[in-house]
């Protein structure tokens, strides 16, 4: 190899490291706890959407909805630092987060963020909200049954039947 051709060589491979630090710089579930919200905002921009926590904290949520399989909460504690930056579409999760007969639409709003679709069903008097996520990469998708009255009566997840039909 010429000295020229191992100088690109070695232009290259650094442009693609700098690259993939950038995309690192920019994802959410990186953020560490202690970081400030300004410090958050700064490297990922505005989040999809923002709650007041109890303790006067705030959720900053980074949803990937509706083309894509992710959101993050990034929950910043009154001092303005960060607490922790979780992704909550995961079933191994779902059991312990989605309070059942307790969460109102709100709630479910400042947890998952806005659905990939709202739909109703003719066995449920009331709207089913519904997320896209992955599960050890099989397209998944969490339903969540809220009644007239914005109350959470159930949920449950299945396969991305829309997906499937794409795909055949």
């Amino acid at each position: 190899m010429t000295r020229r051709a191992g100088s690109l060589a070695t232009l290259a491979a650094i442009a693609l490291s700098a690259l993939v630090l950038a995309g690192c710089a920019n994802d959410p579930t990186r953020i560490q706890p202690g970081t400030t919200a300004a410090e958050t905002l700064q490297r990922l921009g505005a989040p999809t959407g923002r709650y007041p926590l109890n303790g006067g904290g705030e959720r900053l949520q980074y949803s990937r909805m509706p083309a894509g399989f992710e959101v993050i909460d990034i929950d910043v504690d009154a001092a303005g630092k960060v607490v922790s930056a979780t992704q909550v579409l995961s079933e191994a999760r779902f059991d312990q987060d989605i309070k059942v007969n307790q969460w109102r639409q709100n709630d479910v709003m400042a947890f998952y963020g806005r659905p990939y679709e709202i739909s109703r069903v003719s066995s449920f008097d009331g709207v089913v909200w519904t997320w896209r996520y992955k599960a050890v990469n099989e397209r998944r998708m969490l339903y969540i049954y809220i009644d007239p009255t914005g109350v959470v009566r159930r949920y449950h997840t299945g396969d991305d039947l829309e997906f499937d039909r794409l795909r055949d």
